[in-house]
């Protein structure tokens, strides 16, 4: 499990000097197909039948194929696939992310020392903060959707260390709960671009009174 995480976080911290919008697709896609393998191994660890499954097979339906189908068909409308930072932001968002990394396991050791699943724990907290910075520092709607399914991954991520696994009505609500906020930005995003021929979120601010 700590390998997965590790790769995890590579594929987190490659998402941050990551420009053009297919490749951050591809990379959320391989992030959500890693905590699906850890999903599997965490059921297949503390349980047996299909609710130790399932978590792991609704994030391959969810995360892994439909979400990034519907990104994916979203960057194909674009006449500009590139995000439009300078490269001076991808470098103060990685530094950004390492220090946020590390920031989680100082409080993962303060906050519960001598706990078994450090490493997870905090690798869960610095991804959530991963996907924070890129909500923040990026400027296209599509990279900030990939922002907020990264906090989610981590928030995810978190929750499968702390409980091993919750009842399935609840995991249900969760992806359903996902899977409509994902399509609803997704159909705002591709209506920002009908309007304003780009998903540039600093377009907005011509909406001010």
């Amino acid at each position: 499990m700590e390998q997965l995480v590790m790769v995890l976080l590579f594929v987190a911290f490659l998402q941050n000097r990551i420009m053009d919008l297919r490749k951050a697709v591809a990379c959320l896609c391989l992030q959500s197909a890693i905590i699906a393998g850890a999903c599997l191994i965490s059921g297949f660890a503390n349980g047996s039948g299909l609710h130790s499954v399932l978590p792991g097979l609704l994030t391959i339906l969810v995360k892994v194929c439909l979400i990034p189908y519907a990104l994916f068909r979203l960057v194909g409308k674009l006449t500009d696939e590139r995000e439009l930072v300078a490269d001076i932001n991808t470098n103060y968002s990685t530094a950004l992310s390492a220090f946020f990394l590390m920031l989680s396991y100082v409080l993962v050791d303060k906050m519960l020392p001598g706990i078994g699943d450090r490493d997870i724990m905090a690798s869960s907290m610095g991804l959530i903060l991963i996907g924070l910075v890129l909500i923040v520092m990026r400027s296209r709607a599509i990279m900030q959707i990939i922002g907020l399914m990264t906090m989610e991954n981590g928030i995810y991520l978190l929750g499968l260390a702390m409980t091993e696994g919750l009842p399935t009505v609840i995991e249900l609500g969760i992806f359903f709960d996902v899977l409509v906020a994902v399509l609803v930005l997704v159909i705002l995003t591709n209506r920002l671009n009908v309007s304003f021929m780009t998903t540039d979120t600093n377009v907005l601010r011509r909406l001010k009174g």
